[in-house]
């Protein structure tokens, strides 16, 4: 087995411990000079993240609560920010979208190793208009909206053949009917009420800014977190 391998190191505990962290070089980050709202720093820091090479700085982690009370997580695209909030999208049918439908609350992650930088989102969702979630859907690509279109996912897949003709019956439909959209395809925006910035430091002494409010409109208080 090659080099590094836990099997050629005598634990997993111990070649999880030998893996670098935080190699840097790491982005600098002032507290006393962010802007009283989160958005124009979080935007700040994307277009850092995205500038300095980091794959897919627009991926993040959606965490949402299962009817059985249980924490779900799952990486999806980031499709906006503004002044309401962070905005995805996801089928209505689908887990994210039935869980969402009980529990209308989630958070969201952002971790960008290249800088150091993790922002953490937590807040109420709330779905947007069907014109704007059939606008979204129709910007997607054949396969994406003819996956879509199944409204099978994570749903028991017998085989790949079996995948393979869903599919294709799928782009047939599209192909005869462009506009054709599923009316459970649905915008959703994340409306904050924390929003934590944290920056790395390799000795540990990570520097942690927490905005908090307790309702949409209200200002923000902004705060500093112990390490």
């Amino acid at each position: 087995m090659p080099d590094g391998d836990p099997a050629n190191t005598g634990s997993v505990r111990e070649w999880l411990r030998d893996l670098e962290v935080f190699a840097g070089p790491l982005a600098h980050f002032d507290p006393a000079a962010a802007p009283g709202d989160p958005v124009p720093l979080f935007l700040d820091w994307l277009r850092e993240a995205v500038a300095a090479g980091v794959p897919e700085a627009q991926a993040m982690t959606l965490s949402t609560v299962g009817h059985d009370g249980v924490p779900d997580a799952r990486v999806l695209i980031l499709k906006n920010v503004d002044a309401d909030g962070w905005q995805f999208a996801a089928h209505a049918g689908s887990p994210k979208g039935r869980q969402l439908g009980e529990r209308p609350g989630a958070a969201l992650t952002f971790y960008w190793p290249l800088l150091g930088r993790q922002v953490r989102i937590r807040g109420t969702v709330s779905p947007d208009t069907p014109e704007r979630s059939a606008a979204d859907l129709l910007a997607r690509s054949p396969s994406a909206r003819a996956e879509v279109l199944l409204a099978r996912q994570s749903t028991p897949l017998e085989s790949a053949a079996a995948r393979t003709r869903a599919m294709a019956g799928a782009r047939a439909r599209i192909e005869a009917d462009p506009d054709l959209v599923s009316p459970e395809w649905t915008l959703y925006t994340v409306v904050p009420t924390a929003v934590e910035f944290w920056q790395a430091d390799k000795d540990r002494v990570h520097t942690r800014l927490r905005y908090e409010r307790p309702a949409p409109g209200t200002p923000w208080d902004r705060q500093l977190l112990w390490p």
